[in-house]
């Protein structure tokens, strides 16, 4: 797998959090320091851990589907994107209006773990497709910890609407990286 692909990878995972980030860029008058450092370090750091997680799950399952990796992976790839295309068509259930604090610690934990549950799925398919471990989790992670803190300022700035868009933006990149890995391997096999 190459860079290019990881990077494409990371982009479109990082989309969740990116418009989750945005989120909680609206519920503040002005973000401070503590603000990025806990949207890029939460979401930053789940999106970097679920894929080791996945990773050695699809490590010990992967020699037994390699003959059907690159189906697994674009079933996964287009199925993670597709829930991203169905959930930016829905409504964004008032995420913005909260009364508790939008940047409590329980808080960040919960929508680190809920926007990086795709990244876990995807780290299942990186052993089979030959990517690169410590390249992959960390492009993954930084790329989500910068679009997340980018994200907070953005929503602070432009509003609701961005959110939407971004999911849509995530899940049309992970369903075309996912027919670009079907297509290679049927075209080179």
């Amino acid at each position: 797998m190459s860079f290019s692909a990881i990077l494409l990878l990371a982009l479109g995972l990082a989309m969740d959090a990116t418009a989750v980030a945005a989120a909680r860029g609206l519920s503040v008058p002005a973000i401070g320091a503590r603000h990025v450092l806990l949207v890029a370090g939460f979401f930053g750091g789940a999106q970097a851990l679920m894929p080791v997680i996945g990773w050695l799950l699809g490590e010990r399952i992967g020699p037994r589907v390699q003959a059907w990796d690159h189906w697994i992976a674009f079933v996964l790839l287009a199925f993670i994107g597709g829930k991203m295309l169905w959930e930016a068509r829905g409504d964004d259930g008032g995420e913005g209006e909260t009364t508790v604090d939008p940047f409590a610690l329980s808080s960040m934990l919960v929508l680190a773990i809920a926007t990086s549950i795709d990244a876990l799925a995807v780290g299942i398919t990186l052993p089979m497709l030959n990517a690169p471990f410590a390249i992959s989790v960390v492009t993954i992670g930084v790329v989500t910890a910068l679009l997340s803190a980018a994200g907070l300022f953005a929503g602070r700035r432009f509003g609701a609407m961005l959110g939407k868009r971004l999911d849509l933006a995530g899940g049309v990149v992970l369903i075309g990286l996912g027919f670009k890995i079907l297509l290679e391997h049927l075209v080179t096999s």
